[in-house]
């Protein structure tokens, strides 16, 4: 079986073609027949199984899309020679970032692939069911896409950023005037988020095949969950809310006892959506924090001061995952540790909901002791007494901003976390780095979003930069 593809929506990914579980052909086609690409229910399978592969790439969810993350937050710093993360680290970046570029295109590659199966897999005959539920793991995939390159791209609405990412929603088949589209606003970008995960939530099932299916691949309770998120960035309280009891409700998830048996087992009942990583498929979350002595590069590490928060209860469990590197003194995460970098990623956790509840709820009327109830939850199973501070909304949303970056460390939050609430260039205002005899500072509000790549740029003549990056 071939299938033939041309990257889509933007210029820049019609340069080269990816590879999706040895599924798709690799020849280098500028254009391609309209003749049914998709031609029958195992096609759609694996075009499925090709759409969960651009996510575990080392450019999105193997690594790269949480290190950016987390190296432009108060939680991880660039330690070794790759220039790409210390310009994050440092905020000193322009639209010739390699890492900044390579997410770009890992992101846009998975849009493309939802893209083709959204076209042609409800043209197949196979049973109504399974086409729904192919095409809203499709839908899910590209809401998530699209979120996350807003997230670094375009901002957040009502606090930061007017113009959305690029959104193709349908697939190119040759080289013309739709590889070139414009920048709709940020708050149209955020709409076909939250349209995509609409449609997914009516088209997919409840559950998948097993356990592990129902927890690798997107079901309702996925869409939800990310609806949750969702509504936290756009302060839709209510529906926050909402959408995050229905999940806690739901019987397929629940917080484990022991933190750490999070990590160390797979698919366990805390998780909602997770990538498997296997030794033919790593990850590269441990390579990149691990010293070389223990098989890895040694290229980021964990900022002391994150560390002396985290470790200030010793009560507290997410504090013990660390180790030292007496070579480069610095700390460096062990969530991550198994041998072979088969470490799978919770892109989001049970966890996540309670917290995104207690959010809401400390900003709504009425309910701040039900933010309490929730917030200690979280505590509890870390081992930390309860929360015995003022139950006010200021109080109680810091001490919630503390528990979802010890809670969600190293799992693709912080920075986002920071720019949504308004609160990133507070608390990045002055930062000790182990390379720079002084501190560093998010000091300016147009380095909360990226630069657009300069290959994009190049690539697509109506593209516009984001401010003050220059092209």
């Amino acid at each position: 079986m071939k299938i033939k593809y041309i990257y889509t929506g933007i210029s820049l990914l019609v340069l080269g073609f990816f590879n999706a579980c040895n599924v798709l052909d690799q020849e280098p086609e500028i254009q391609i027949s309209n003749e049914v690409a998709f031609t029958n229910e195992k096609s759609a399978d694996a075009a499925l199984a090709g759409l969960y592969h651009q996510l575990q790439s080392g450019f999105y969810y193997g690594r790269n899309f949480q290190n950016i993350c987390e190296v432009s937050s108060d939680i991880s710093q660039s330690v070794g020679t790759w220039d790409f993360y210390r310009e994050l680290d440092t905020y000193e970046l322009d639209a010739s970032n390699l890492e900044v570029t390579n997410f770009y295109t890992a992101a846009f590659r998975a849009v493309n692939q939802a893209n083709n199966i959204i076209a042609e897999v409800p043209g197949i005959e196979m049973d109504q069911a399974k086409k729904d539920n192919i095409v809203g793991q499709a839908y899910f995939v590209r809401a998530l896409a699209f979120f996350d390159l807003n997230k670094v791209f375009g901002g957040v609405p009502g606090v930061h950023g007017d113009q959305s990412v690029v959104l193709p929603l349908t697939p190119s088949r040759a080289v013309n005037e739709d590889l070139y589209p414009t920048r709709p606003s940020l708050v149209d970008g955020y709409n076909q988020v939250e349209a995509d995960l609409l449609s997914a939530l009516n088209l997919l099932p409840e559950s998948q095949s097993n356990n592990t299916s129902t927890r690798a691949k997107a079901v309702k309770g996925t869409a939800r969950a990310l609806l949750s998120r969702f509504y936290l960035y756009t302060r839709n309280y209510p529906e926050v809310i909402r959408l995050s009891t229905e999940v806690i409700e739901d019987g397929q998830y629940s917080l484990l006892d022991n933190y750490i048996d999070i990590y160390a087992g797979e698919f366990t009942s805390e998780s909602i959506f997770e990538l498997e990583f296997i030794a033919a498929d790593q990850s590269g979350m441990r390579f990149w924090y691990f010293p070389g002595a223990q098989g890895g590069r040694g290229e980021l590490a964990v900022h002391e001061s994150f560390i002396s928060e985290i470790q200030s209860d010793e009560n507290d469990i997410r504090g013990t995952m660390f180790g030292f590197d007496p070579v480069q003194g610095v700390f460096f995460p062990t969530k991550y540790q198994k041998p072979g970098n088969i470490d799978n990623f919770h892109i989001i956790r049970i966890a996540e909901m309670y917290l995104n509840r207690a959010e809401a709820y400390a900003h709504s009327s009425g309910t701040l002791t039900l933010a309490v109830d929730d917030l200690n939850k979280i505590k509890e199973r870390a081992g930390v007494a309860p929360y015995s501070g003022p139950v006010t909304q200021e109080a109680l949303l810091l001490e919630i901003e503390k528990e979802r970056k010890f809670e969600l460390a190293f799992e693709g939050h912080s920075f986002f976390d920071l720019v949504r609430t308004g609160r990133a260039l507070t608390v990045l205002g002055s930062v000790e780095r182990k390379n720079s005899s002084a501190p560093v500072s998010l000091d300016q509000p147009w380095k909360q979003i990226l630069p657009i790549p300069r290959d994009e740029l190049l690539s697509n003549p109506n593209m516009v930069q984001n401010p003050n990056y220059g092209n």
